[in-house]
């Protein structure tokens, strides 16, 4: 049994509620925005650390499969969150998003050189596009992705930890929102037909 998602646009995937997968991604960043207004960067961190593996491991029982993107976004939380405690320097999960942007950047526009739109096996349990639609998508995101690690450079090295910690919460968050807003139309567009 694979416990990652297969290809896109497979039929056997199972969804999540939207709500559900919502509170699930975000969850973890409000115990971290809690967790710093009520103690500090240190304890936020170890509590969002907890909060990605229980969300992890929330998703998984509830469909048996992980997709990669939070996996990889957990992982590097425990790897920045662990130097973070360790070496009390907040310096490194104040990185985290710039490099997990930057991965993600990377990833979108190298599998588009390889002519593989890779947003389809991220995205596939929330819509199903036709494959024009699937590389334009994943261009426009891996564009996004690199100005997001750029917007949390500026702001971690130029503002306070209290600053940058809202920022991630309330500004990374619905500037992807608008972000996916403005892929609307483009998604309808290139949207499939659903199989019954």
């Amino acid at each position: 049994m694979n416990a990652f998602e297969d290809k896109p646009n497979d039929p056997r995937h199972v969804a999540l509620n939207p709500f559900l997968k919502l509170a699930l991604e975000l969850g973890p960043l409000i115990v971290f925005f809690f967790a710093n207004a009520r103690a500090n960067i240190y304890v936020a961190t170890g509590l969002f650390m907890v909060a990605t593996l229980v969300a992890l491991g929330a998703s998984w029982w509830l469909t048996r499969k992980l997709a990669i993107m939070p996996v990889v976004t957990g992982i590097v939380v425990l790897v920045f969150g662990g130097l973070t405690l360790l070496l009390q320097d907040d310096v490194f999960i104040k990185m985290k998003p710039t490099i997990v942007n930057s991965l993600f950047g990377a990833i979108l526009l190298g599998g588009l050189a390889f002519d593989r739109p890779l947003l389809g096996y991220v995205l596939d349990s929330v819509f199903r596009l036709d494959d024009a639609g699937w590389r334009k998508l994943t261009l426009r995101w891996g564009i996004f992705f690199f100005v997001l690690a750029v917007l949390n450079e500026i702001v971690w090295r130029n503002f306070s930890t209290d600053a940058w910690v809202t920022f991630k919460v309330f500004g990374i968050m619905p500037l992807t929102v608008a972000f996916t807003l403005t892929q609307m139309p483009l998604i309808s567009r290139h949207a499939l037909e659903e199989r019954s």
